[in-house]
C-alpha cells in the first residue's frame, strides 16, 4: 500500500508540472494553467516605467528600483504608488505569480514593496503592498478605481519583515472568476493578505513601490489564457488621464 501511495504521489506531482510548464515552490497550480513567463528581465526598454531613471537590468536579469536620476518625477492622476514598471507582452486575468523581491531602503514603517495586477490604466489597477507597519494605507491590497487608491483588505496583525540584504519568496494569487486574491511572503501556506473583489478584469503585471527602492528577480507566472497587451502603448508616455 505503501508503495501504491508513492507512485499516486509521484504522479500527482508530474502532473502538477506538466500542467504548469515548471514547479512553482509555493505548491501547485490550479488545472489548466501554463507557464507564460520564466525568464530574466530584458532590457529595460522592454518594460513600461513611470520613471524611466528608477529602473536598471542588472546583468543577471534582475530588475532593480533605484532613486530616480535629476529630479524625475511622475504625478498620477489620484493617490497612488509612484514608481511603478510593467510587462507589456501579456495580460492575464486568473493567475498566479512567483517570484523574489529584496527592500534595499531605509527602514519605517511604510518600508515597501508593490505588485501591480489588473492594470488597465494608471486610475484602473491592484497592487499588494508590502510593508513593514499594516495600516489602513500601507501592507494591504489596494484597488485604484479613477479615485485615490483604498484598501480592499482587512488590517492585518503585522507587516513583513524585509531585513538588510535579503532576498524574499514571494507569491501572487488571483482568482478573476470567483474574485479571491492571496498574497504569500515567504511561508507558503498561510497568506499575509487575503481578499475578494472583481472590480477590475484581465490586465498587465508589475512591479513597483510607492517611493522606495528595492529589486525584482525569478519572476514567473502561470496563468489559463494569457492575451495580448491592452494598451496601444506605453500608458506613461503621454498625458494622463
Amino acid at each position: 500500500m505503501r508503495a501504491l501511495c508513492s507512485i499516486a504521489v509521484l504522479a500527482l506531482a508530474a502532473s502538477c508540472a506538466s500542467v504548469s510548464g515548471a514547479a512553482p515552490r509555493g505548491g501547485p497550480v490550479p488545472q489548466g494553467y501554463r507557464l507564460v513567463r520564466d525568464e530574466p528581465f530584458a532590457p529595460p526598454a522592454a518594460l513600461w516605467r513611470s520613471i524611466p531613471s528608477a529602473w536598471r537590468v542588472d546583468e543577471r536579469g534582475a530588475l532593480e528600483l533605484v532613486e530616480p536620476e535629476g529630479g524625475e518625477s511622475y504625478a498620477p492622476p489620484h493617490r497612488s504608488p509612484l514608481r511603478l514598471a510593467l510587462l507589456p507582452e501579456f495580460t492575464v486575468g486568473s493567475f498566479v505569480l512567483e517570484l523574489e523581491m529584496q527592500q534595499t531602503g531605509r527602514e519605517y514603517g511604510h518600508r515597501d514593496l508593490c505588485l501591480v495586477f489588473g492594470f488597465r490604466s494608471p486610475v484602473a489597477y491592484y497592487y499588494a503592498h508590502l510593508a513593514t507597519t499594516p495600516d489602513e494605507h500601507a501592507c494591504n491590497v489596494f484597488l485604484v478605481d479613477d479615485a485615490p487608491r483604498r484598501r480592499i483588505a482587512d488590517v492585518p496583525e503585522q507587516g513583513v519583515e524585509w531585513g538588510t540584504d535579503v532576498w524574499h519568496a514571494v507569491r501572487l494569487e488571483r482568482d478573476v472568476e470567483v474574485g479571491t486574491i492571496r498574497v504569500f511572503f515567504d511561508d507558503m501556506r498561510t497568506p499575509v493578505l487575503e481578499t475578494l473583489d472583481r472590480t477590475h478584469g484581465r490586465g498587465h503585471l508589475g512591479f513597483g513601490s510607492f517611493d522606495d527602492t528595492g529589486a525584482f528577480r525569478s519572476v514567473r507566472v502561470w496563468a489559463p489564457h494569457p492575451g495580448p497587451a491592452l494598451l496601444a502603448g506605453d500608458p506613461f508616455a503621454g498625458p494622463l488621464r
